[in-house]
């Protein structure tokens, strides 16, 4: 049997259930991974919560994983049985068995762990959409980054330092600005309050030229604020809930700023640009430049329990699931 979470309804942590169901069997261009983790990230809390919707319910939420091959479909060539693959924005993640399409998933290097793989697919290439692609971030550049103790926050600060720019976090904690400074961070701001002046007095009044932005609602204005005349503002997540009613003519009162809501499954549609991104990741995690924090483990069926840290702002790093 196949150990999955799955949700009939949307809503808290609760709805989120454990069952056992047959093994899948992969159609044509599909292969059959063992998982060997799981990653948990934000996105699935909004899935979970009905913000954002599955095809149908019931649904297994789950967007990242890594295993070994345990069956192929028809008409897949270029993976054989025993092959150690991962995978990053894949909905039906939480499952011990799962199918999945075969051209979305990626060879995994001899030297990568499926646990590291796990907590780092989704978040490693959203960092690399992020400083590599949305906006090239340059040495010498000032960048502010929200959540810089999170999962994603953390392989930020490591990935820009290594690009050579100043990473100043926002965190919630002093621990997690600890946290945030050994991973990168050359200033960090704990708390959301006075968000821009604190950021005019680090920057001697020049402000910065990119904001990543993942909490949403709670930090938006203040994010704008921060930014240089001709800034970038990136709204990549909705922690505090989604941004809404948003004027064309504050980007402009602002200062002439740019504003992008990016998604991942558009920069990495194609095969090509999903294997070039996790070429570049895997190399930088190969050469000790990325060093992921798996600062939580929980076992599948304890899959609520792991919605709940996250949601309470209580993770640090990445968070995976363990069959």
């Amino acid at each position: 049997m196949n150990t999955v979470i799955r949700i009939h309804e949307y809503g808290g942590p609760e709805v989120l259930t454990a069952e056992d169901l047959p093994v899948p069997t992969p159609a044509k261009g599909e292969v059959l991974i063992r998982q060997e983790a799981m990653g948990v990230n934000f996105i699935d809390t909004y899935y979970r919560s009905g913000l954002y919707k599955f095809p149908s319910l019931p649904a297994i939420p789950g967007m990242e994983g890594a295993g070994v091959v345990e069956a192929v479909g028809p008409d897949v060539t270029d993976l054989a049985v025993g092959a150690r693959v991962a995978y990053p924005l894949a909905l039906g993640g939480y499952a011990h068995y799962r199918v999945i399409a075969a051209d979305r998933v990626v060879p995994l290097p001899d030297a990568i762990a499926s646990r590291t793989a796990a907590a780092i697919m989704l978040r490693g290439l959203s960092v690399h959409m992020l400083l590599r692609q949305v906006h090239e971030v340059r040495k010498g550049e000032d960048i502010l980054v929200y959540a810089a103790a999170g999962g994603v926050g953390l392989l930020m600060c490591q990935w820009a330092r290594h690009l050579g720019a100043r990473v100043i976090g926002v965190v919630s904690t002093e621990e997690k600005a600890e946290l945030a400074r050994a991973n990168g961070a050359a200033d960090v701001l704990v708390g959301t309050h006075d968000i821009p002046a604190r950021v005019r007095a680090l920057t001697n009044g020049a402000m910065v030229p990119v904001v990543y932005d993942s909490i949403g609602r709670a930090t938006f204005e203040d994010s704008l604020n921060c930014l240089a005349p001709r800034g970038l503002m990136v709204s990549y997540g909705n922690a505090s809930g989604a941004v809404t009613g948003v004027s064309v003519g504050t980007l402009a009162s602002h200062g002439s700023l740019y504003l992008t809501r990016p998604s991942l499954g558009t920069y990495i549609a194609g095969r090509e640009a999903l294997t070039a991104g996790a070429a570049e990741l895997f190399s930088l995690l190969e050469k000790g430049v990325l060093v992921p924090r798996i600062g939580q483990e929980f076992a599948l069926r304890d899959a609520a329990q792991a919605h709940i840290a996250l949601e309470l702002r209580a993770t640090t790093g990445s968070t995976i699931l363990l069959p």
